[in-house]
């Protein structure tokens, strides 16, 4: 082995070799940091632990133009989306079956006040993203907690403020105002005190606690939201991905639509995704420019030793024998890139964890198990082609001897 090295070595081109490796060093380097930022950022995108967690849709029958379709959801097809591997939860939305009114009344001098009609409407606790300790009913004080969408405070703030030129209202000011509500239904009539005490992100519509709603509608209208033989006519349900074909197919299948609300998760999970996608084609195309690069370094190297390796086949060296330098060459080389990679991977994942908010960090997942997996795929690959390339060439030269 030694005097065959010394023979072969003198043609070998240190250029070729040194653009070789950094091509491939870059290409390599770029491939594992693309895995390792999708290993690191997907549990904050997906999964029961996710910054972001997976998507609340409520869904509702779709009513044609006659209206002719029933607007209740049957039971047996909320028995099968909550078996569907895309659903983690599913519950239902209850509405108010009473009259609902509410005031409020500004004091001052000249006090000033307001009155609508409106309803309510509950969903069992665990789809409530609005965390409060003040989400229970009083029935000494007869005070209701009320959970309202944001958006409805927005759209007074910005849109009819703005126009009547009235002064904006914080959520804290707000959060402090008592509204008097006035129940009705099924021959009673009582006075209550509501007071908002959060504001939703997720759920489009007036909240109270199941608890109270499902007392109040047996009260005032002699309706059991609790009877689970009644089809409700909305669901609210935990959907890992809204965008999943089989969810989308589901939807279709039984004539049901859902509100129109983006995707969160959805979003961040396609455009990392995508993000993974640029970053390992750029990762590949250096790889296949530094493997072009090497098989063409082989084929001169061998090219220009073509007479020393026919005299090396003649005196009874097997073509095996005479390709086992380069084999060796190419193995050291590919397996120096890959440790050296996988030092700058962490080097790298360990400085951009350093610069990203605590809560984020925490996060992330620090694993860098699929990156040594990724990284010796990628070398056995490379290895295979390239030790593939030289048997091919040596051989084809043993055999014009």
């Amino acid at each position: 082995m030694t005097l065959i090295w010394k023979l072969l070595r003198k043609h070998i081109s240190i250029f070729e070799l040194v653009v070789f490796f950094i091509a491939n060093l870059i290409g390599m380097v770029v491939i594992l940091a693309g895995v390792q930022l999708y290993s690191d950022f997907k549990p904050l995108v997906s999964g029961d632990d996710s910054l972001i967690g997976n998507d609340y849709v409520v869904i509702s029958k779709h009513i044609d133009r006659a209206g002719y379709v029933s607007s209740t959801i049957d039971n047996d097809i909320i028995a099968e989306l909550k078996k569907a591997p895309f659903t983690h939860s599913v519950g239902a939305v209850a509405s108010s079956s009473f009259d609902v009114e509410a005031s409020i009344e500004f004091g001052g001098a000249d006090a000033m006040g307001m009155s609508t009609l409106m309803f309510f409407e509950a969903v069992p606790d665990n789809f409530i993203d609005v965390t409060t300790d003040k989400w229970q009913y009083d029935s000494q004080t007869k005070n209701i907690p009320i959970i309202i969408p944001r958006n409805y405070l927005n759209l007074y703030n910005f849109g009819f403020s703005a126009s009547q030129n009235l002064p904006k209202i914080t959520e804290k000011l707000i959060m402090g105002v008592n509204i008097d509500i006035e129940l009705a239904g099924n021959g009673h009539y009582d006075a209550y005190v509501g007071r908002i005490v959060g504001f939703s992100d997720r759920l489009n519509t007036i909240l109270v606690p199941w608890d109270f709603l499902a007392w109040a509608n047996d009260y005032y209208a002699s309706v059991d939201i609790n009877d689970a033989t009644i089809s409700p006519s909305r669901i609210i349900a935990e959907i890992e991905n809204p965008a999943d074909p089989q969810f989308v197919e589901f939807l279709k299948r039984h004539n049901l639509e859902t509100e129109d609300r983006s995707s969160s998760s959805n979003q961040a999970q396609t455009i990392l995704n995508i993000c993974l996608y640029v970053i390992v084609a750029i990762g590949l195309l250096f790889c296949a420019l530094s493997l072009i690069i090497l098989t063409l370094s082989i084929h001169l190297l061998l090219q220009k030793n073509v007479e020393k390796l026919q005299n090396l086949t003649l005196i009874g060296y097997t073509p095996t024998k005479v390709a086992m330098p380069y084999y060796l060459m190419t193995v050291a080389l590919n397996v120096t890139i890959m440790v050296i990679s996988i030092f700058a991977v962490v080097v790298i994942q360990k400085l951009m964890i350093g610069q990203l908010p605590e809560e984020i960090a925490s996060g992330i997942s620090l694993g860098i198990v699929p990156t040594i997996i990724t990284g010796l795929i990628v070398t056995s690959a490379n290895v295979a082609f390239n030790i593939f390339i030289i048997r091919r060439k040596v051989t084809d030269i043993s055999k014009k001897r």
